[in-house]
């Protein structure tokens, strides 16, 4: 952890339509809940909320501060796209002696220091971030790797390289995909591969492959003779807090 971030809130009583008058006066209204509280809607001065965002983002707590003070993380940041303003926050509060669970960025340390990356190797990070258990105030900024000791084409840096405290465990995720064979170990989240070593001309012609899959796909034609559109995303998930302004 580094050092504590606070943020000062102070209560707040308008709500719909009445909040374009507090980012007017430079206010961003947002809204805290939790377990066994009642969610609390407050107001936050601009430019202290954006520095906080973008310090913490979704993987530090906050220490909100003014009135009821509490501990909160990151739920939910609602941006005006056009102006690149925040207009909302959720903050979900939690409790210092209850674990929680977030998600936290994988840093590659060591970079160009390997003997793989000095003999013209490529190093590639294939996992950006992992989900983390551990007390709130225990939460990692991130998780750190050294890519130092790759040395040869092929090879993979798994999770079970890093090094963390005895306060902080990586999340277990149970797929519910029965095993077939009795002897196969149950994979770990450590086995999940953070890096491989590649040779620039092989990494080359499998980014050129997957490209020529993409263009192969779109080229697929319906049975009336017609491209098929392609499928579109899931819907994003839509906070169950948020936005009751």
């Amino acid at each position: 952890m580094g050092d504590k971030i606070t943020l000062a809130v102070q209560e707040r009583e308008l709500h719909g339509k009445k909040v374009a008058k507090l980012r007017k006066e430079g206010l961003t209204p947002c809204v805290v809940y939790g377990p066994g509280i009642e969610p609390m809607s407050i107001q936050v001065a601009e430019g202290e909320l954006k520095k906080v965002v973008s310090k913490a983002g979704r993987h530090t707590p906050v220490h909100l501060t003014g009135g009821k003070r509490r501990i909160a993380m990151i739920k939910d940041v609602d941006i005006d796209p056009v102006r690149n303003e925040i207009q909302h926050v959720s903050f979900h509060a939690v409790r210092a002696d209850h674990p929680v669970t977030t998600v936290v960025p994988i840093h590659l340390t060591g970079q160009g220091e390997s003997e793989a990356e000095k003999n013209g190797l490529i190093v590639l990070q294939t996992l950006d971030h992992i989900e983390v258990k551990a007390l709130p105030m225990d939460l990692p900024e991130a998780i750190e790797i050294s890519i130092i000791a790759l040395r040869e084409e092929g090879e993979k840096l798994t999770l079970a390289a890093a090094t963390l405290p005895d306060t902080v465990e990586f999340v277990e995720h149970d797929t519910g995909h029965e095993q077939h064979d009795e002897d196969e170990e149950r994979q770990s989240v450590t086995d999940q591969v953070v890096a491989s070593v590649w040779e620039p001309a092989a990494l080359q012609a499998a980014n050129d492959s997957s490209a020529g899959d993409a263009e192969d796909e779109g080229d697929v034609e319906s049975e009336h003779g017609e491209e098929e559109a392609p499928a579109g995303g899931d819907a994003a998930e839509s906070a169950a807090d948020n936005k009751s302004e």
